[in-house]
């Protein structure tokens, strides 16, 4: 029997050219102390849309108006999950951080900087974090 597959949501926020990134606190049981982008879990009958608004509003107390799907990345490690990635340039709300307890610390990133602080999450956010920043630019 296959493991369950954890279906999570994220989004590159992206205004004027820089993505906001946050830096995972170091009780986090996945990616402790790496930068990352903002989303979570799909919960039980929730569209990922619907799970990607309601992350973006906890996490960063935002309310996304225009989001474009970018593509899914896959993993197995430390359990089996997939990430459907977003972009989302047109938001209601000034991002702070709403949950410490999950970031320790919140960064607006110049590309080669988000490159930089990414590139421990996961080897497709450099290309993935190139087409969020041009759909935004649209």
């Amino acid at each position: 029997m296959s493991a369950q597959v954890h279906e999570c949501v994220g989004a590159f926020v992206v205004r004027g050219g820089r993505v906001l990134l946050g830096r995972r606190t170091a009780t986090r049981e996945f990616l402790a102390g790496a930068w990352d982008v903002f989303g979570g879990h799909v919960e039980s009958g929730e569209s990922e849309l619907d799970a990607l608004v309601r992350e973006l509003d906890e996490e960063i107390g935002i309310r996304a108006l225009r989001l474009q799907r970018l593509e899914t990345i896959e993993g197995a490690q430390p359990v089996p999950w997939r990430l459907h990635l977003y972009v989302v340039a047109v938001w209601q709300g000034e991002p702070s951080n709403r949950q410490p307890e999950e970031h320790d610390a919140l960064r607006w990133c110049e590309r080669d900087e988000a490159v930089r602080c990414l590139g421990a999450a996961h080897p497709a956010f450099e290309r993935l974090l190139d087409l969020a920043l041009a759909a935004a630019a649209v």
